[in-house]
């Protein structure tokens, strides 16, 4: 099987050969492969000091250099973004480079590979910043911020059709909703605030083709069933770090919706090797026994993190990734 068959099965709860394997974003591709994806010539300050041909030529490099990063890691889904992150333009259109990106990743995938891309629009954790405000007006104008999230819902509906025009073929939904304590929101208030308009961006990306996968850390136990309610094809990040056990969250939910991650982010960075180990095996051992997993970090491989253990989180992939 290709890697693209083994997430669609996986996606479907159908067992593939091995285990698929895919990360939300991969931030060490320098420390591992010699160089950054955004070089500084390609940030969206210095873009515009390119000529339109130079534009899609870094396009089509930035393309080659994908490729054989996510080629070599074995990934399933190559996480698509370019120099603008998830941002439209002005008219609310994607911009050309992302558009340009996503044809050449598509092209040089050949079908092996699925595109993904951040598409989500509910409301999530605020900023520390913003933390009492928002919070002041979900007591004060409830059917306000309803209002709005039913605009920022629609936006993102509106957004992810312009992305399935392109290629992109899984939505990675990347509002977090929990501290490693539980929820932001109570499981009322994620009734009332979230779940709504999470079903409602799930059911329409649905229909345009999409694979939907609904990413959260923390510890998601008190609204799991909500989550599952709105029918996306996979959850991810199974947050360790916040209790959340692989042989647990199966036996709760391994049944309705496939299961990504698990294995502990944080041992890329601190505690034993040995401890990244055991996470990355019993993850593994665990996983595969529910109808469809996909093996991930509890998050992503996130810049600063020691190369050195996520060769090691990869290591216990291969070995153990037959079914």
């Amino acid at each position: 099987m290709t890697p693209k068959e083994r997430m669609e099965a996986a996606l479907n709860l159908r067992r593939p050969d091995q285990v698929p394997t895919f990360e939300l974003e991969f931030q060490l591709e320098e420390e591992l492969y010699g160089r950054k994806f955004i070089t500084q010539d390609i940030r969206p300050e210095n873009l515009g000091k390119l000529s339109k041909a130079q534009r899609q030529g870094r396009m089509y490099e930035l393309a080659e250099y994908m490729i054989q990063v996510y080629t070599d890691l074995e990934y399933s889904v190559i996480p698509a973004y370019g120099p603008h992150r998830k941002k439209l333009t002005e008219d609310g259109d994607l911009p050309d480079e992302t558009r340009w990106l996503h044809r050449y990743l598509f092209e040089m995938a050949e079908g092996k590979m699925m595109l993904g891309f951040e598409g989500d629009g509910t409301f999530a954790i605020p900023s520390g910043e913003d933390m009492y405000e928002f919070s002041y007006a979900l007591a004060d104008d409830p059917d306000g911020m309803k209002k709005l999230a039913g605009m920022k819902a629609e936006a993102a509906v509106e957004r992810n059709k312009k992305l399935r025009q392109t290629g992109v073929e899984v939505l990675m939904l990347c509002s977090d909703y929990c501290f490693n304590s539980g929820p932001f929101f109570s499981p009322a208030m994620f009734e009332e605030f979230v779940q709504p308009y999470l079903g409602r961006i799930i059911e329409e990306a649905k229909k345009e083709g999409f694979y939907v996968i609904k990413h959260t850390d923390g510890n998601i136990l008190p609204i799991l069933d909500q989550i599952v309610e709105c029918r996306p094809h996979a959850i991810h990040s199974l947050d360790p770090m916040a209790g959340i056990d692989m042989a647990d969250i199966r036996e709760k939910a391994g049944d309705k919706v496939c299961l990504c991650g698990n294995v502990i982010c944080s041992g890329l960075q601190s505690g034993t090797e040995q401890e990244l180990i055991d996470s990355a095996v019993y993850c593994l051992t665990e996983g595969k026994k529910a109808p469809g997993y996909v093996y991930t970090t509890s998050n992503c491989p996130f810049s600063g993190a020691l190369p050195e253990r996520y060769r090691t989180v990869q290591k216990v992939w291969r070995e153990l990734r037959v079914y």
